[in-house]
């Protein structure tokens, strides 16, 4: 992306206020929200169900904006950026995994991944290269031609995280990416993320040279806090640091 500013703070959030609703009824999701992430970290965000977790990442994300404070993502204000930079920051520079993986059921496993290449044009033969790349990185090379209803939980989620990184995203933002699957499958998940986040950039090959991942990871899952490189908790709209 043009302009942009390479920071060894991938993530820096600073007095960050959410709420919705007015008045007395008025619901506050974040109450001055502060943290930094390092680039190339993996790190978990935890919190029961309601504590804003979702409403973070999606500000995070520059899919939602707050009501007061200041994000910034690779040191860039996102307050300063039109939409037309927004989008091409979550098109270029994010990659989104969500709990309830997204893939689209009438294509196959390959076709979701090559999704967001086609949506920026990427040469045919680029793109299925990536794509096998990919699936292989998360352990699908056999899946390639399987759609979505004839692949596991576990496999799926997988997918979507091949997907999440078919645009070389700097930082990956997963919403509860374990929530619908057994505590194994969940685990397994979880393991893959953090592989990705400590080799990418480190892998022979062309995975090498697409530079390092970050990841912000919300769970509520306490069994799978110990594989994140830092923990933070969400309480009362709040940050707290394990």
């Amino acid at each position: 992306m043009s302009g942009r500013v390479v920071t060894e703070t991938m993530v820096r959030v600073e007095g960050v206020h959410k709420s919705y609703g007015v008045g007395a009824a008025a619901v506050h999701a974040l109450r001055g929200v502060s943290f930094e992430v390092p680039r190339g970290e993996l790190v978990a965000l935890k919190g029961r169900s309601g504590s804003g977790k979702t409403t973070l990442l999606n500000i995070v994300g520059g899919l939602d904006t707050p009501d007061q404070g200041r994000v910034e993502v690779e040191g860039r204000d996102l307050a300063r950026l039109g939409e037309s930079e927004l989008l091409r920051l979550r098109r270029d520079r994010v990659g989104f995994v969500f709990q309830s993986f997204g893939l689209i059921p009438i294509l196959s496993a390959a076709e979701n991944v090559g999704v967001p290449l086609r949506l920026r044009r990427a040469d045919p033969r680029e793109r299925e290269e990536r794509v096998e790349l990919l699936l292989s990185l998360v352990g699908l090379a056999g899946h390639a031609a399987q759609r979505p209803g004839e692949l596991s939980g576990g496999q799926q989620q997988r997918v979507a995280i091949a997907r999440a990184l078919a645009n070389r995203p700097a930082l990956l933002i997963a919403d509860e990416p374990t929530g619908q699957l057994d505590a194994e499958t969940g685990h397994a998940v979880m393991e893959l993320l953090r592989a990705v986040v400590h080799s990418w950039g480190h892998l022979p090959g062309p995975l090498g040279h697409w530079g390092r991942v970050t990841a912000l990871v919300a769970t509520h899952d306490a069994t799978l806090l110990d594989l994140a490189d830092r923990v933070l908790e969400l309480r009362d709209g709040e940050i707290t640091e394990d």
